[in-house]
């Protein structure tokens, strides 16, 4: 039983290299695009239906695969390891992306139908292929590695839009009725993406949208730099292993 286990567990977590993709991998991958491709169209039809069926056989089987095998995933020999690991972050996404398909096989669940908000946690399957993704692996520990520096970006950009949304909504009351609609402003102003369906009119307020506008530029580069950082290092440090 021992190395069965040990067998499925390379299986849905195989020790491959960087470069390889995997066979099981490669399949999990097809059919998380296969299953997603259906939320660009408003109507369904048979091969749509098809596919949500074959992918949640498959997605259930893949879960049960890796609860069964929780233990070696968690490093622990305990019996707890089984009972931590639907409680994780990628075990809650991988449940929530099975949840749509099952409720839409089985006509029954009526109520979890409404407003296809079950439908959306189909968007979940996005988030569940960052495990079959080699790249998307990479750039993953790219991000956990620089997390200090991009918290401190965050920090500078929310400081900011706090700051000019107060400022703003102080200046001219009658262009936001809410500090709801400064706060979006701001946030628009400094990423210059510039919607124009709320805009102050007084000279304070566009001095603050050009400050604020240019000191965006500033911000949104720094998260873009400190990302390719990242990506060049790890790819320095993936050669230098080879």
């Amino acid at each position: 039983m021992h190395q069965l286990r040990e067998h499925i567990y390379h299986l849905v977590e195989p020790p491959g290299t960087e470069e390889k993709t995997d066979p099981y991998d490669a399949v999990m991958m097809i059919m998380i695009i296969a299953s997603i491709i259906p939320l660009a169209f408003k109507s369904t039809n048979l091969i749509f239906l098809l596919i949500e069926k074959v992918s949640v056989v498959l997605f259930l089987f893949d879960y049960a695969l890796r609860w069964f095998t929780a233990d070696m995933k968690l490093r622990r020999n305990d019996a707890v390891a089984f009972i931590i690991y639907p409680f994780t972050p990628m075990a809650v996404i991988d449940l929530l992306s099975i949840l749509p398909g099952i409720f839409a096989i089985n006509q029954g669940f009526r109520l979890f139908r409404m407003v296809r908000l079950i439908r959306m946690f189909r968007i979940f399957r996005v988030f569940k292929a960052m495990r079959y993704s080699k790249s998307i692996n990479m750039i993953t520990r790219v991000l956990v590695r620089q997390k200090d520096s991009l918290i401190a970006v965050c920090y500078i950009a929310g400081g900011y839009i706090l700051i000019c949304a107060l400022v703003v909504f102080n200046v001219e009351p009658q262009s936001f009725n809410t500090f709801f609609d400064a706060v979006y402003w701001a946030t628009i102003s400094l990423t210059t993406v510039g919607y124009g369906d709320i805009y102050p009119v007084t000279t304070v307020g566009r001095i603050m949208t050009m400050i604020s506008a240019i000191f965006g530029v500033a911000v949104i580069a720094m998260p873009a730099g400190i990302i390719t950082a990242g990506l060049m290092e790890e790819l320095m440090n993936r050669n230098g292993r080879q």
